[in-house]
């Protein structure tokens, strides 16, 4: 039984749908980034050469149309502020939340809504409070009808949690993953702690 969900998205430009190192994509839906490959739908991280991933990283970022997003500090402090407003609406219960430069981790309980649709609800009340404070990271690219360019990549990485280990291994992932990446631990005021699953049947924490 699904008792949580580990989600995690990019920010626009962070991970590829034809990244040589693999992807979760079916397709590349931009043309001009279908030149440098198709796309790579792997679970796993594929074992490559790096120099050679650094040359095709840097020659495919510049065929994007936008340059690739990377949030400040402010900027994540922002976004977390729109994940408050949202967890709050939909009473999700997020178990742990980091947001980084360049992607985010949520582990989320188990909800009546569907993995992707809390993504798409989280990405939306954080793209709306970064407008809101005029910290929007396209905000040079605002078109005529005032409207934004998304800061966030198309779709999510989803891996379903089925067990207490489960659960406690995703949370120690992402609270661990700012340190790995030379930054403080962070700490979000609408995390609760993971305080076990419900035993009695089919069960939705909300």
């Amino acid at each position: 039984m699904i008792h949580g969900y580990h989600l995690i998205w990019g920010a626009y430009g962070f991970w590829l749908p034809n990244d040589p190192r693999g992807s979760w994509s079916d397709f590349v839906g931009s043309w001009e980034l279908a030149r440098f490959g198709r796309a790579t739908r792997s679970i796993e991280r594929l074992d490559i050469d790096t120099s050679q991933w650094a040359v095709w990283r840097a020659a495919a970022i510049k065929a994007l149309r936008f340059p690739p997003v990377q949030l400040s500090g402010r900027q994540a402090r922002t976004v977390g502020s729109g994940f408050a407003v949202g967890s709050r609406k939909c009473r999700l219960a997020i178990w742990a939340c980091s947001i980084l430069p360049e992607h985010v981790h949520l582990v989320v309980a188990r909800h009546t809504y569907k993995a992707e649709q809390i993504c798409n609800l989280l990405k939306g009340e954080a793209t709306k409070q970064l407008k809101a404070e005029s910290l929007h990271p396209r905000q040079r690219f605002q078109r005529r009808d005032d409207k934004l360019p998304s800061p966030w990549a198309v779709g999510q990485w989803k891996v379903y949690l089925d067990t207490e280990q489960a659960i406690d291994a995703a949370i120690r992932y992402v609270e661990e993953n700012p340190v790995k990446e030379g930054k403080p631990p962070q700490k979000w005021s609408f995390v609760t702690p993971f305080a076990g699953v419900d035993r009695s049947g089919w069960t939705t924490y909300h």
